[in-house]
């Protein structure tokens, strides 16, 4: 239930441990030690929601063709282990994260607590359409911050940079959403699909498919306005993080779509080129200067010839 094989997707705190050093550099010395305690704290947390996650899960997993497999639906676990376990886990994540620093510790239990908003009744915003998709997606600007608390603690990420990481996760999430619809209506149909996840009583295939649109047009409006603030040798990337996107809704069109669980995207080649592209090509630019770049900062106008 603490889901292990799903902590690959703490390679989104990557983007904020690098970009905190590029615009703070520091000894990389004194970082190895709360790189590895936050990583491990993070770990420790994001296992915690996963526990409540499937136990709270445990009636909606069963209308799932994949997910009726999970150990607390095909098991007799009792009640006090699984609270036992989610204390456990937040606890020892809390405790970690606290060596960290006092901004890793206040993300941390933002952390935990997206986790009981997305999952408990009452809330669970899980639940309700489009909100389920940004509430989930908020995982992601929240990863972002806990990998910049680990070498820049007496600051926040700008926040055109947190937008466009939330925006980047709601379109992951909608294409994840896509891929389920698909998938669920295909083999068990809409009924079990809305017993699955009461969202999808609202979702149509249209529906998924222009909201993730419209989550990945507000990514790069929010990108953009971080990289001609930041560093504006990173607007050069742009047509990969459109590629990046265009390859990964192509991903999510497919017929049993590995978007379905992005622990596992690692397998899908053609993604993998393109982001590590994207990374050959941030990390040439952060050493290479363009300073005729400024250029597009300020309006200029071409004249026409012949024009008084």
């Amino acid at each position: 239930m603490a889901r292990p094989d799903h902590w690959t997707k703490h390679i989104f705190i990557g983007p904020g441990i690098a970009l905190a050093y590029i615009l703070h550099p520091s000894d990389p010395q004194t970082l190895l030690a709360p790189v590895l305690l936050g990583l491990l704290a993070a770990c420790a947390i994001a296992s915690a929601n996963y526990v409540l996650n499937e136990w709270l899960d445990l009636q909606s997993d069963r209308h799932h063709p994949v997910k009726s497999n999970r150990p607390a639906v095909q098991k007799q676990i009792s009640r006090a282990v699984v609270i036992a376990e989610y204390v456990g886990l937040a606890a020892v994540g809390l405790a970690l994260a606290n060596t960290v620093s006092n901004l890793y510790l206040a993300t941390s239990v933002a952390f935990l607590v997206s986790g009981l908003i997305y999952n408990v009744p009452g809330i669970r915003t899980k639940d309700r359409a489009y909100l389920d998709v940004v509430s989930e997606a908020i995982n992601n600007p929240i990863r972002l911050t806990l990998g910049w608390a680990m070498v820049w603690p007496e600051t926040l990420p700008p926040s055109s940079l947190l937008l466009a990481y939330w925006m980047g996760g709601a379109f992951l999430m909608a294409v994840k959403r896509l891929a389920e619809y698909r998938s669920v209506a295909a083999t068990a149909g809409l009924e079990a699909l809305s017993l699955y996840r009461r969202s999808f009583r609202f979702y149509t295939e249209n529906r998924l498919l222009v909201s993730a649109f419209l989550y990945a047009q507000l990514a790069a409006f929010f990108l953009a306005v971080f990289l001609v603030k930041y560093r504006i040798e990173y607007l050069l990337t742009l047509p990969l993080f459109a590629t990046l996107f265009a390859v990964y809704l192509r991903i999510g069109l497919k017929k049993e779509s590995v978007a379905q669980a992005p622990e596992s995207l690692f397998r899908e080649k053609a993604l993998m080129v393109v982001v590590l592209l994207l990374v050959a090509a941030l990390a040439l630019l952060t050493w290479i200067d363009l300073p005729q770049l400024e250029r597009l900062t300020v309006p200029h106008y071409l004249s026409v010839p012949g024009s008084p």
